[in-house]
């Protein structure tokens, strides 16, 4: 009872939040939102200048009123292009992560209830000050007894249960307007929460940051172009995370940039590569690489690299996905929109019935008004969100991972215009991708596959002649027929048996009815209307029960 009237209360705190943002109509015409309605009478701040503004900005001021959890799903919404309107996805995108840092001293007992030691002994020095605070965990300088400087993660105190609490009316909202707006089934909006449920918890977790940092850390290696900062594991827990510090530029800082002497178009043609080295060779992608994750080190003004922070959203394709979206961009790079619309159909992103002609049209449509672009106008993550959007009308389905990859693909081409506006992201993008896919699905990576799986199948090479035999056997004698008729006899003999059981209730049901409205009619006593009441109410037992179980 207690949980019902606290959510209750959440929610009308959210309507209200709302209507003061002239967003109230989303709940018009909704019967199961109907008591909250009055929250709109109430609130005295409804003000005219508030409703001249866009919905897209009445929504980010209302997200941010509401709290950490609701901007940060504002955040992940912006990136869902495929489904929001261009200026409501661009307002969002605007969001900050930032709040309130909680006490330094409830961060230094997290560290060492986590680590089992005083902060004294962990650490030659610690910051109790945190250096930045967001939602999730607060940062806080630090120096190993070593002599190596760090920085250490902590996750904010109760932010679990916070989420479950916000969650859920969330959930409740999402799920209302997906039964009752008229754009519900389209957008989807408890997909999008149960999508960015899922994103928000797997950012909780300190040790799966590490795990991905170590990753990526791994995968560049041997580059001069991209660096990751060293994870100290024996320091890291559930909840915190020590990781190298790392000095830099911030890469939105093109004034300091250009002032330290960066080549700032070599700079932003590394850009580009890295992403298709992440994406293409690694299968292994910085999802959030929004400039406030990216540092540049120009200790070489000339050959400046990258260094990237924050590890919480990192995503990878299926194999079948990547190798379509490889096929898929070649095929855009070649402007050859016949392939592009047989890889999708041979994907399965769409119903094998739809019309091949139909599809490579949409996609010229596509292709076509973006070629005739200027080539450094030319965006892939735009020709690739509209290709969500054209391929809606033949029942494409996007996959999460997908609209993570054009996210971040917007975001490096953003970034990389940013540091040099004239950039050819073709000229770049289409060589690098052509040469890691020669090298990843060529003759020499072929024969190394066979190589290291044909131990697997020499290992099931004896059974296989017996399995065959078998097989064989069976097929000859009609068992492999009879296995099948069997299993779906047997489940029709269930279904009938159910239904049976539901037929003979409906019919003790019906006879009990009837026997009670003889009773009642035949007005001889006093217990006349009870024998009607018991037997009336038998009937309804009857009749109800199976109707319970079908559900």
């Amino acid at each position: 009872m207690i949980s019902a009237v606290t959510q209750m209360f959440r929610l009308w705190r959210i309507n209200t939040i709302l209507a003061r943002y002239r967003l109230d109509e989303i709940a018009q015409g909704t019967p199961l939102y109907q008591p909250l309605h009055l929250a709109a009478f109430l609130t005295f701040k409804k003000s005219a200048e508030i409703g001249e503004l866009p919905v897209g900005k009445r929504l980010r001021l209302a997200l941010q009123e509401m709290g950490p959890v609701y901007v940060k799903f504002g955040q992940i919404l912006s990136t869902r292009r495929d489904l929001l309107p261009a200026e409501i996805a661009d307002e969002l995108s605007l969001l900050q992560d930032r709040v309130p840092p909680f006490p330094g001293a409830e961060a230094q007992a997290i560290i060492e209830k986590a680590l089992g030691a005083p902060v004294a002994e962990l650490f030659s020095e610690f910051e109790v000050e945190p250096l930045a605070s967001a939602s999730i965990a607060q940062v806080h300088g630090a120096v190993l007894h070593t002599g190596e400087k760090v920085v250490v993660k902590v996750v904010r105190p109760g932010i679990r249960r916070q989420l479950v609490r916000d969650l859920e009316p969330l959930k409740a909202i999402t799920g209302i307007l997906e039964r009752y707006w008229h754009g519900g089934s389209r957008v989807r909006p408890l997909e999008l929460v149960k999508e960015f449920e899922s994103v928000i918890y797997d950012e909780l977790d300190m040790q799966r940051e590490a795990a991905n940092a170590s990753l990526l850390k791994r995968n560049f290696k041997n580059s001069n172009e991209v660096y990751i900062p060293t994870i100290y594991w024996s320091l890291c827990k559930d909840n915190i995370l020590v990781m190298e510090r790392v000095e830099g530029i911030p890469v939105g800082d093109i004034k300091a940039l250009k002032a330290a002497g960066v080549d700032l178009q070599r700079l932003a043609v590394r850009g580009v590569r890295m992403f298709y080295t992440q994406v293409f060779r690694d299968n292994l992608f910085h999802a959030d690489l929004h400039p406030g994750n990216i540092l540049i080190d120009a200790t070489n003004p000339a050959d400046a690299s990258y260094i990237l922070l924050d590890y919480g959203i990192v995503a990878s394709l299926s194999p079948q996905d990547l190798y379509y979206i490889s096929e898929n961009f070649i095929a855009l790079f070649n402007q050859n929109y016949r392939r592009v619309a047989d890889l999708h159909i041979e994907a399965g992103w769409v119903p094998a019935t739809t019309r091949i002609d139909e599809l490579e049209a949409a996609v010229r449509t596509v292709g076509e008004s973006s070629f005739s672009r200027p080539l450094n106008e030319i965006s892939f993550g735009h020709m690739l969100l509209s290709l969500f959007r054209v391929a809606r009308r033949f029942q494409l389905t996007v996959q999460p991972q997908l609209i993570m990859l054009q996210k971040t693909m917007l975001n490096i081409e953003g970034l990389g215009r940013q540091l040099y506006p004239d950039l050819d992201i073709w000229a770049v993008a289409k060589p690098e991708l052509e040469s890691i896919m020669r090298e990843k699905y060529g003759i020499d990576h072929t024969i190394a596959e066979l190589r290291e799986r044909l131990p697997t199948w020499l290992s099931k090479a004896p059974e296989m002649p017996g399995l065959i035999h078998d097989y064989l056997n069976m097929a000859t004698r009609g068992e492999l027929r009879h296995r099948v008729e069997s299993q779906e006899l047997q489940a029709l003999k269930e279904t009938f048996e159910k239904e049976s059981q539901r037929n003979r209730r409906y019919l003790l049901s019906a006879s009990l009815a009837v026997v009670s409205a003889v009773f009642l009619a035949m007005e001889t006593g006093p217990w006349t209307f009870a024998n009607f009441s018991v037997l009336g109410l038998l009937a309804a037992v009857f009749a109800i029960v199976p109707l319970l179980k079908r559900k």
